[in-house]
């Protein structure tokens, strides 16, 4: 790949034009030496971790050079990143050390994820791998299936994921490892996230936000996170910014973060300045928390961060081919690409990996020495591979009846006002493993009740500080995200409400932390954890004052895309529904759970029972709005969404005046994914189920809060798809009235009686006799309806008002204040 011309290796930033006085914010520490017998531990660890991840890139045979290496040693694709791979075995090493001499609970979330040889050659080491796998076994039985099974088919993969005993966080889509971090600790008060944040990955927008991510750790409550900068300089082809960024330039941007600043860079001791620079770390924070705990909290403290400097592809030869590699972007992925076809490369490889001289550092049966082992714990659990929390710490959250917040049916409620009561329990109920993260304030999407018991957790904010609040407010959705996933993985329960049009944000978020989720269900060491938990609200069509920009339900479509094993979307349709699929989700595991509704006071159809039976089903016909109870329908009518519903329910009431002939049969439908072809999910109806509900043959209109090809989708396979019309939100829309949302898209009542009358028609000669009045009749209702809209700027009088079915008298409703 074409890269940047470099004249020498390891090139140091320029100076900037900062004034020297501020390198004063740098810390400075003694440099005091370490003991001969922790030098060596530190030292041959770090040897023969880096030989084995260096062997893991290239070797499928011959992994303890036995004989001269030759070209059939070698394997036939070389995968992997050895670039930051040593100074990731730095970090593995003194961590361990560190646990060893302290006796304390650390776990290690690792930024660059491609790095996967340095940790899975370092958890080898330790015993974590024949621990979880017998046949990665501390051994040279284990160490050959290691190395020559990295990066094939039958081995692991070449980046850190769910495989990966210690692991929280899924290693492929760079810019998350610090937020991650951060959620970890939140209500973990012993314990420690150190954190690696590649230099590259430090470009990134998610991880810019998530340096502020301090500033929502109480220490009173929490443990700390030691991110660690990992300055090795180069990308692929190219430097970094904070490779090319000088110590005045660093040290003032991660003090303005909240951070002191202390830069690892002494490469002829390089042991001594990590280990001191970590006990200083590990000092100032039980300094922080120590004051905390004691009642006594400092406001603003400047948490420790270290910025470490090591060569990229420290270790590796220095040139190649005349080009320089060691300390250059040459070192980023497999330094020798041509080992396997190329002699000279071949030899070189040889001659690099025998200045490890791997075979000084085990014993006769392939185990580590007592030198290494002096520096690994002796507990198994402190191990940063078997630390219970990353594998088997869920927590059982406690979830109240949600009968005690159940609305009056035949009421007006707002979804999220109501399940706010039943959040604000939960809270109380679980003090130290439920957190709600939020990237729009609950205020705005009406779910405040929860401020009654808590507070928000912003530390440096003086009216929320120390008050041990359980809701996190940041304007940044990937912040909030990782918080979750930190928070989740290591055993607790949290909620992620958003406005509906912008959890796409996280989309790819979501994604990777659900390959994580799958891998960790398919692996034989993983626990349950609890479900992931999105609430999308401030819907599209109800967005109509924010404008355009704010009406997107795409976000449907991103759960729909990931495995039936995981995949949840529930759109219920009012109150009570609302807070049984709360209740339900909230006490689910292994989930992503996403769900969709309104904020608006909004018709109650159902009562507590009613609806704890329509959830259950996941779709009912709905009798009180159907012909006869909904039998022997000449066309079905269904509703996925609260307002789309209610449009569908509006349209229902219609046709009784419009076209008496015409037998509807209504329909709602809660759980999206019921609607899949039998098999394809676990919710699937049958199709007998299926049938039985929506009939064999008839026509069915649904009427669908998302997009329409999600339910095609959904529906494919299905027998008799022709009878089967869909009207969704087709991407039109302005600052304008609610029921012109609704025009604009096709989901309003008239365009709902429309495709009733169409499909009602085929069979009813009634209704086909008056089909062409009818539906002139209703063409004429919309364009009238449009035109006093744009005439006045509001909806007509009258609009959302519900019908009543049993006296034919509607009840008063107003649209509801947009905000």
């Amino acid at each position: 790949m074409p890269g940047e011309v470099i004249d020498r290796p390891n090139p140091q930033a320029l100076s900037s034009h900062i004034p020297d006085d501020v390198l004063k914010l740098a810390v400075a520490l003694d440099k005091s030496k370490l003991d001969e017998t922790d030098y060596d531990g530190l030292k041959q660890f770090r040897r023969a971790a880096n030989y084995i991840a260096a062997a893991m890139i290239f070797l499928g045979d011959n992994v303890l050079l036995e004989r001269d290496l030759t070209s059939a040693d070698i394997k036939p694709r070389l995968l992997g990143h050895w670039g930051t791979c040593p100074g990731l075995v730095l970090v593995y090493s003194h961590l361990n050390f560190l646990v060893r001499k302290y006796d304390i609970d650390i776990i290690f979330v690792v930024g660059p994820g491609h790095g996967a040889p340095a940790i899975l050659a370092s958890l080898w080491l330790e015993g974590s791998m024949g621990r979880f796998y017998p046949q990665y076994s501390r051994d040279h039985k284990g160490l050959h299936n290691l190395i020559t099974g990295f990066s094939t088919p039958h081995g692991l993969p070449s980046h850190i994921n769910a495989e990966t005993p210690g692991s929280i966080h899924e290693g492929g889509e760079l810019g998350y490892a610090l937020s991650v971090a951060f959620g970890a600790v939140m209500d973990k008060p012993d314990l420690i996230v150190a954190c690696v944040i590649g230099d590259g990955e430090a470009e990134t927008g998610p991880t810019a936000t998530a340096w502020h991510a301090a500033k929502y750790i109480d220490p009173a409550e929490s443990g700390a996170v030691i991110p660690i900068l990992h300055n090795n300089g180069f990308k692929i082809s190219e430097r970094t910014v904070s490779g090319c960024m000088d110590d005045k330039e660093l040290v003032t941007l991660y003090t303005g973060y909240g951070y002191q600043c202390r830069i690892v860079d002494d490469l002829e001791d390089i042991d001594a300045d990590m280990h001191r620079s970590l006990e200083w770390a590990l000092a100032e924070i039980r300094h922080i928390q120590k004051a905390a705990r004691s009642g006594k909290p400092i406001m603003k403290p400047r948490w420790p961060m270290i910025v470490m400097r090591t060569p990229k592809g420290w270790g590796a030869p220095k040139k190649v081919h005349g080009e320089f590699m060691e300390g250059s972007f040459r070192a980023h992925q497999v330094p020798l690409m041509a080992a396997k076809t190329d002699d000279s490369e071949l030899k070189e490889l040889q001659r690099w990996l025998e200045t490890y001289k791997m075979k000084e550092l085990l014993t006769k049966e392939g185990g580590i020495n007592d030198t290494i082992a002096s520096i690994i714990p002796l507990d198994d659990k402190r191990k940063l591979g078997q630390q219970p929390i990353t594998y088997d710490a869920h927590e059982e959250l406690t979830v109240t009846d949600w009968r005690k917040y159940e609305v009056k049916k035949g009421s007006l409620a707002s979804c999220m006002e109501t399940i706010g009561e039943l959040l604000d329990q939960v809270v109380v109920d679980n003090p130290r493993s439920m957190r709600i993260f939020s990237p729009d304030e609950l205020v705005s999407n009406k779910l405040d009740a929860v401020f009654r018991h808590t507070g928000r957790n912003f530390q440096w904010d003086e009216f929320s500080n120390a008050r041990g609040g359980r809701v996190i407010e940041m304007l940044s959705e990937h912040t909030m995200q990782g918080f979750l996933q930190g928070y989740t993985l290591t055993g607790r329960t949290g909620l992620f409400p958003s406005y509906e049009s912008f959890l796409g944000i996280v989309h790819t978020m979501m994604i990777q932390y659900s390959k994580f989720n799958k891998m960790s269900r398919e692996s034989t060491f993983r626990k349950d954890i609890s479900s992931i938990n999105y609430l999308e609200t401030s819907t599209w069509t109800r967005q109509e004052h924010n404008g355009f920009s704010h009406q997107n339900p795409s976000f449907i479509g991103s759960v729909l895309n990931l495995k039936p094993s995981a995949a949840r979307v529930y759109l219920p349709p009012d109150a009570n529904t609302f807070l049984s699929t709360l209740a339900h989700c909230l006490r689910s595991k292994n989930y992503v759970n996403l769900m969709v509704g309104s904020k608006q006071p909004a018709p109650v159809f159902l009562s507590g029972e009613e609806a704890e039976s329509h959830c259950k089903a996941g779709a009912s016909v709905w009798k009180f709005a159907s012909v006869d109870d909904g039998l022997d329908p000449d066309v079905v009518i269904v509703g996925i969404g609260a307002e789309i519903t209610f449009e569908v329910i509006v349209a229902a009431a219609m046709l009784r005046k419009l076209a008496p002939s015409l037998r509807v049969r209504v329909i709602n439908v809660t759980d999206l994914l019921i609607l899949e072809l039998e098999g394809s999910h676990p919710h699937a109806l049958s199709h007998a189920d299926f049938n039985a509900l929506f009939t064999e043959d008839k026509p069915i209109h649904f009427n669908y809060h998302g997009y329409a090809k999600e339910l095609q989708g959904l529906l494919w396979g299905r027998p008799n798809l022709q009878r089967i019309s869909i009207e969704s939100y087709d991407e039109e829309g302005s600052t304008t009235t609610p029921f012109d949302m609704a025009l604009r898209n096709r989901v309003s009542r008239y365009h709902v009686a429309e495709a009733a009358i169409k499909g009602g028609a085929i069979r009813n000669e009634k209704v086909r006799l008056e089909q062409h009045k009818l539906l002139s009749s209703i063409r004429h209702d919309i364009a009238k309806t449009q035109e006093y809209i744009m005439k006045t700027s509001k909806d007509p009088d009258g609009t959302f008002d519900v019908p009543n079915f049993e006296s034919g008298e509607a009840v008063k409703r107003e649209a509801g204040y947009a905000d």
